[in-house]
């Protein structure tokens, strides 16, 4: 009798065993009132969710070979379209850009609209690029799995890979020599670096809306850096600037004050309050003095 005792104290104990681990797991963050995994079944791919109750789905252009000047544009650097999907009572959002070479930008535009999304804006982003590459942002409101599938059949009329990209298989040059920690010091921000891509934010401190929806930082409202390494402890650095009005020329002056060349103003919403403003920038040159010149950009903004 006591020899069938044992093995079933021991199943006791082992099954008790993984009901505190897994009692001990955190659940994985959820974004309330989205059902995101409805989500990735209508767009094809998975996202992730993001700070504000947002779920972010990113279309890096990674079958571009874009470069502006002697520099190759990393798809995590500047060719990073992207939708963001946030609950809005019964239904839901979307927003965000995508990345477009010129053949694209008409037969994009009219599949949103068949779907009932408003275009928001339609620019460049960089300048001298090769070969030239247009952001157009947009707006759709409706069931999310709706949405997403919508946004599939728009970049069907793309190149755009919808599937994940391969591991980096390895890095040399000027890829392994980004100099992260350096960057962030000078900078005073800390981010993270995602295949050889530094990405930085600073939120701004009002609350944003479009169409009446509330918009968190992370659907494209902050102040966004990226920095990739162009090799021998050099960095390019892009992003935009999110800014008031009376910002614009405080910014714009302290950038061209540090040899950050400006690429783009113009705006990214309609029916935004408050109305901003957004400065596209590229710099080129020593680590430090880069982020320094940014970080001199960045006090020139409210803060939060």
């Amino acid at each position: 009798m006591g020899r069938m005792k044992r093995p079933i104290l021991l199943y006791l104990i082992l099954t008790l065993a993984a009901i505190c681990v897994r009692a001990q797991t955190p659940a994985p963050p959820k974004a309330a009132g989205l059902d995101t995994a409805a989500i990735d079944r209508a767009i094809g791919k998975s996202g992730q969710v993001m700070p504000g109750d947002v779920y972010r789905v990113a279309f890096p252009r990674s079958d571009l070979n874009v470069t502006v000047g002697s520099v190759k544009v990393k798809a995590g650097f500047a060719l990073g379209g992207w939708a963001a999907f946030k609950a809005n009572g019964s239904s839901a959002v979307a927003h965000g850009d995508l990345v477009l070479t010129d053949a694209e930008i008409n037969p994009v535009i009219s599949t949103l609209q068949q779907h009932g999304f408003e275009i928001t804006a339609l620019h460049n982003h960089l300048i001298n690029e090769t070969p030239s590459v247009m952001y157009l942002h947009f707006w759709g409101q409706g069931s999310a799995p709706t949405l997403a599938a919508s946004l599939k059949d728009a970049l069907s009329k793309t190149r755009t890979p919808m599937s994940a990209p391969p591991a980096p298989t390895g890095t040399s040059g000027a890829t392994d020599d980004l100099a992260a920690d350096q960057i962030q010091q000078a900078i005073g921000l800390k981010g993270t670096v995602n295949n050889g891509v530094l990405g930085l934010s600073q939120p701004r401190p009002e609350t944003i809306q479009m169409m009446g929806v509330t918009l968190p930082p992370s659907m494209g409202m902050a102040t966004a850096i990226n920095f990739q390494s162009t090799g021998n402890g050099k960095v390019a650095a892009t992003g935009d600037f999110v800014m008031l009005a009376d910002e614009v020329n405080k910014v714009a002056r302290v950038l061209r004050q540090h040899d950050i060349g400006i690429t783009a103003l113009h705006n990214h919403m309609l029916h935004g309050s408050p109305d901003l403003y957004f400065m596209h920038f590229w710099g080129e040159g020593d680590a430090a003095t880069v982020a320094s010149g940014l970080k001199a950009a960045l006090a020139e903004l409210k803060k939060p």
